[in-house]
């Protein structure tokens, strides 16, 4: 599956870079990139276990830049 997510408050393009690689390390994460330009993150992963992935991909990147929000919804 993949799907795109909207950031709010991503402050710079080297935050972005960690946090997509912090995502990247995450078991069953196909691809992933974090767009600093158009605050945006798409991610790839496995179909059945994708909400998993994204809720730790979420506190991945929150331990990252812990003032950016993922719009999930």
């Amino acid at each position: 599956m993949k799907k795109t997510f909207d950031l709010v408050d991503l402050d710079c393009a080297n935050c972005a870079q960690k946090m997509e690689d912090a995502v990247r390390k995450i078991d069953g994460v196909e691809e992933v990139q974090v767009n600093f330009l158009t605050q945006k993150m798409t991610l790839s992963a496995d179909d059945a276990r994708f909400d998993k992935i994204v809720k730790q991909a979420v506190k991945a990147c929150r331990r990252v830049e812990p003032d950016c929000e993922i719009q999930l919804g």
